[in-house]
């Protein structure tokens, strides 16, 4: 297995540490969920790392974790298959590429089309 590069502090996924007894962490206040006009989703179809079963993943929203499985769980529902939420993505199962991004658009989101 190979050993994954860190390229800043932000991939260490948020920890901290300090030789000040005094130090105190202040956690980053979640973003503020922007309306979906002011969006700009990207929707690609990806199949690495996955045993060779596709998936569609989004990418590209700005909000609190809970409006992202939300919307991850309307997604879901509305294709009828699986998925999850990580990293800030929402992966749905299967090729649903276009008829997710016709969901998204109907919601009001302004969404593109990343690869083939």
């Amino acid at each position: 297995m190979s050993k994954k590069k860190l390229n800043s502090l932000e991939d260490l996924g948020g920890f901290v540490f300090s030789t000040n007894d005094n130090f105190e962490f202040e956690k980053a206040e979640e973003q503020a969920l922007l309306p979906p006009k002011q969006q700009f989703l990207e929707a690609k179809f990806s199949n690495k790392g996955r045993g060779g079963k596709t998936v569609t993943v989004i990418t590209g929203f700005v909000g609190s974790e809970e409006d992202l499985k939300n919307l991850g769980k309307l997604l879901k529902t509305k294709c009828g298959v699986g998925g999850s939420v990580k990293d800030n993505e929402i992966i749905i199962q299967g090729n649903y590429r276009d008829k997710i991004m016709e969901i998204l658009k109907n919601e009001g989101y302004n969404i593109k089309r990343v690869g083939g």
